[in-house]
């Protein structure tokens, strides 16, 4: 199928799914939809793993996005989709490029749409998608803007169709035309400026030959200066980290906390020193392990006391967490409780990466490349899990359980509240929630949320 047949389709299934409908179901439809044509498109010995990985991912997150429709799986969706065909047409690009291309290619499309020749494939025979276009697309097109003209200039004009079963909305119909045709565009014809490809040159995760040879970051400082003051740097902050580590537990562990204000801002504050700290420390190490120190034989001390450092961080992170899950415990659980948990773990699966690159001798770029996939791992995740379920269920069991804020401030809870509130004969929270359900499940079938499809309620 030729790009610009791709074009048109992505378009016309665009109209189809979002016309008079909110997102929702039709998102997940729609995601479905562009990762089989982007498979159907691909050939069989550019079906590697990652393809094939990155093809049910991106099922998944569609599913995912049906079900839940909030906003983190429509991130996982839109990540999923376009790094799918990033990948299967740039595979040797690294993917941390594939941001710069996405916003290049964003904010371009009006100077390369017009460049007919580009995108659009020429043909001598009159196939049946060049009939499709000239006899209805076309034809179809100033139809609907002349009849917008038109019902804009007499009200009866208008009232003709604004009566009749079909209650056409020609502007919704353009703007989703247009919206289709940019989504199509950019998906199926994106381009890599060559300045592009000559940064993938310095994102390799190995050093090459040149690089191996030992010189000085600064001019002023000779190889054996800069490899003493990494040293020394190296060791000074183990010992200050070592007694930040020290207060920072005796505080956590052996000081009473009065209330759960408190308790609130320790928590917020050690974590944000935690999290500050660990970018400052990975951000140390990329400095000293950039070049030439990653293959310095006379180096092993300060490899070894970075190494140390690392590990003292990673004492830090997990000093964290446990500060956090005193929180959880005394107050419950929330998502931004959650959050911490994430950030956290990125924090850590950093330092593990940097602990990586110094014994493998990677490049700094091996650090980036690692955690893009990373990121996009947590989102995965993220997108998949029940999070409001899990907050409810874990909360509802303590005795301080705030009803009020889990029926407003907490998504996808609805069954278990349903359950709570007739356990607990809670007329008005049955009500509520019965209600809130009953809209959803009165939604339009593109426009429905799958998650309130299977709660039963009675019908009123």
């Amino acid at each position: 199928m030729k790009k610009h047949h791709l074009i048109f389709i992505t378009a016309f299934a665009v109209i189809i799914l979002f016309y008079k409908e909110y997102i929702a179901l039709n998102l997940g439809i729609f995601g479905i939809f562009v990762s089989i044509l982007t498979f159907t498109q691909t050939k069989p010995e550019n079906r590697n793993l990652t393809f094939l990985t990155l093809f049910v991912t991106s099922i998944f997150s569609s599913f995912a996005f049906a079900w839940f429709g909030d906003a983190i799986s429509f991130v996982a969706v839109f990540v999923s989709v376009f790094l799918l065909r990033f990948k299967v047409t740039y595979p040797k690009l690294k993917p941390f490029l594939y941001i710069e291309v996405l916003l290049l290619n964003l904010f371009t499309f009006l100077g390369r749409v017009f460049n007919i020749n580009g995108w659009y494939e020429k043909s001598k025979e009159r196939s049946f998608a060049k009939k499709l276009i000239a006899m209805i697309l076309i034809p179809a097109f100033f139809i609907t803007i002349f009849f917008f003209i038109y019902a804009q200039g007499s009200d009866h004009f208008a009232n003709l169709f604004r009566d009749s079963e079909l209650e056409f909305q020609p502007l919704t119909f353009i703007v989703l035309a247009i919206v289709g045709f940019y989504i199509g565009f950019i998906f199926w014809n994106f381009g890599v400026e060559r300045f592009i490809f000559k940064q993938n040159h310095y994102l390799n995760d190995d050093f090459s030959g040149l690089v191996k040879i030992q010189k000085p970051t600064f001019s002023f400082l000779d190889i054996d200066s800069e490899r003493t003051s990494g040293l020394v740097s190296f060791s000074a902050l183990n010992i200050l980290l070592l007694t930040f580590i020290t207060t920072y537990n005796y505080e956590q562990f052996f000081e009473v906390t009065k209330s759960a204000d408190s308790l609130s801002a320790e928590t917020h504050e050690r974590v944000n020193a935690v999290i500050m700290s660990i970018i400052m420390a990975i951000l140390v190490i990329l400095f000293y392990f950039k070049k030439g120190f990653n293959f310095d034989d006379k180096a092993k001390s300060l490899k070894i006391s970075a190494k140390i450092w690392i590990v003292l961080n990673a004492v830090l992170v997990i000093s964290a967490s446990l500060k956090n899950s005193e929180y959880i415990i005394n107050y419950g659980l929330t998502y931004k409780r959650l959050g911490v948990y994430g950030f956290l773990t990125m924090a850590l699966i950093g330092l593990i990466f940097t602990f990586i690159k110094i014994q493998k001798k990677k490049t700094n770029s091996f650090l980036f490349n690692q955690m893009f996939w990373a990121c996009y791992g947590l989102i995965l995740v993220c997108s998949y899990i029940n999070w409001g379920g899990i907050i409810t269920s874990n909360n509802i069991k303590r005795k301080d359980f705030a009803e009020n804020y889990h029926l407003v401030s907490i998504n996808y809870n609805e069954q278990i509240l349903l359950d709570y509130a007739q356990k607990t004969r809670n007329s008005e929270m049955k009500n509520q929630l019965e209600e809130r359900i009953e809209s959803y499940q009165k939604e339009s079938f593109l426009s429905k949320i799958l998650y309130y499809e299977f709660i039963k309620i009675e019908k009123k």
